[in-house]
């Protein structure tokens, strides 16, 4: 009786068949990588290669198709962001091919951004200015006249890696456009990047949300607790928004007390501390209440650095 194999070289189809098999065989064996997979693991000959013949054809394919990545969005390997290995051991005595799936440094390096993105937080600030990854290179010499706050930013931030989390936060002063937000944007990502959650507020757009939410008991204390136990809170344009005693006896008076000796704030303003007191002092409703702003900036004050951000209004420009 005929073998199967005898009888599929008899039939056309057949033929071709084993006629491309062997092809593909032949340019197989005689391709570098393969070459080198021999050379690794000696005991492989070209019988384990046949046998194989579909993990090592994907093996080459996908190392092919990585070598002239088109982009992770692109990938055309059967798993998107991963190639094929392989690998040889002995099963009773004879070699055998395993193959595995290895993630690229692409998809590793968006996973990792990912992770970074999902420990921040962000409130009515632009997205993009935290997803930028801007090098220290370009937060120092962007801007000449900004260089002596940055160097202080990169200071804080390798302070934070090897101390861990610090009681002072940072007070970054300065006039419009200066890149206060920007360089606080990058601390909050390198610092992300190192394991710490954070939130990024907006000042004048989270205190008009927060009247909405004095009719959302439920949503106001899980954002209010948020603000409480992320790692680092920056509150951004401080002194822009329009106060009321509720915004600052109930909601940011609290948050301030609880990360009192826990955990550091870091502020972005136009103002300085003395003239921020001042903005504190005086609401629309209650008028001046001078000891409540002073209450306020004991919780402000002795917890910050303060940092003169200067240099040139940098708004409206397109680069």
């Amino acid at each position: 009786m005929e073998s199967l194999g005898e009888l599929l070289k008899a039939w056309p189809a057949g033929r071709k068949m084993t006629n491309q098999a062997d092809q593909m065989m032949e340019e197989l064996m005689a391709d570098p990588l393969v070459e080198r997979l021999l050379e690794k693991h000696p005991e492989l000959d070209e019988q384990a290669v046949r046998l194989n013949l579909n993990r090592v054809y994907q093996y080459v394919t996908e190392y092919r198709n990585c070598t002239n990545c088109p982009g992770l969005d692109k990938c055309p390997n059967d798993f998107e962001g991963h190639y094929t290995l392989l690998s040889s051991e002995s099963v009773n005595g004879n070699p055998q091919l395993y193959d595995r799936k290895v993630s690229c440094k692409k998809f590793t390096a968006r996973r990792s951004e990912e992770q970074i993105k999902s420990r921040i937080r962000s409130f009515y600030v632009d997205e993009r200015a935290l997803e930028n990854g801007y090098s220290a290179d370009e937060i120092l010499f962007n801007d000449p006249n900004r260089t002596e706050a940055a160097y202080q930013i990169l200071n804080y931030i390798d302070r934070t890696k090897e101390e861990g989390l610090q009681q002072e936060g940072l007070y970054l002063a300065g006039s419009f456009g200066t890149g206060k937000t920007f360089l606080m944007c990058y601390l909050l990502h390198e610092l992300a990047k190192a394991g710490y959650t954070g939130a990024i507020v907006y000042m004048p757009e989270f205190v008009e949300d927060l009247k909405s939410m004095m009719h959302e008991p439920g949503k106001l204390k899980e954002t209010v607790e948020m603000m409480k136990e992320t790692d680092l809170l920056i509150f951004d344009d401080i002194g822009a928004e329009n106060l009321n005693p509720w915004v600052r006896d109930h909601v940011l008076g609290s948050i301030l007390n609880y990360r009192m000796n826990r955990k550091p704030t870091f502020y972005t303003s136009n103002h300085g501390l003395e003239a921020l007191e001042q903005h504190f002092s005086f609401t629309s409703k209650d008028g001046d209440e001078r000891h409540k702003g002073q209450r306020l900036m004991d919780r402000i004050r002795p917890y910050v650095q303060v940092v003169m951000v200067n240099g040139d209004n940098k708004r409206g420009r397109k680069s």
